[in-house]
């Protein structure tokens, strides 16, 4: 099993290794928990606040882990325009899967979309989004 220090060794060679070492904790752990902020402020020379500040600031990192799956559907103009609207229902009809609104996946000419892991899934519409929900 992967150790905060692992993570933090395989990023201390670089310059501001906060952020690639968050990600990574992330998806180790699926969150950022309070003994793992103190152990990178520890290691990188940065207060607790620092460290926490960063992952209060960007909404991808969580404090507590998630039970659910989570899907993120992109909300954005350009899947607005796609129809996501439409979708939203069905994704808030269910409560096995997390769904998160995000702004922007770039998949703006094929959206809607969404995000599950680190799998994109565009071209969205009812009947696939009903499939892609009972398969989480």
């Amino acid at each position: 099993m992967t150790s905060i220090a692992d993570i933090v060794a395989e990023h201390a060679h670089r310059e501001g290794p906060l952020l690639p070492i968050l990600h990574d904790v992330q998806k180790a752990f699926g969150h950022v928990s309070e003994d793992a902020m103190r152990d990178i402020a520890q290691a990188l020379n940065l207060t607790r606040a620092e460290v926490y500040g960063v992952v209060s600031f960007y909404h991808d990192f969580r404090k507590e882990a998630e039970a659910r799956p989570i899907l993120k559907l992109c909300r954005a103009e350009a899947c607005k325009a796609r129809g996501v609207d439409a979708l939203v229902p069905i994704a808030e009809n269910q409560s096995r899967v997390k769904i998160e609104d995000v702004y922007c996946l770039g998949m703006c000419s094929v959206g809607p979309a969404a995000l599950v892991g680190d799998q994109v899934i565009a071209r969205l519409d009812q009947a696939r989004l009903s499939s892609l929900l009972e398969a989480m």
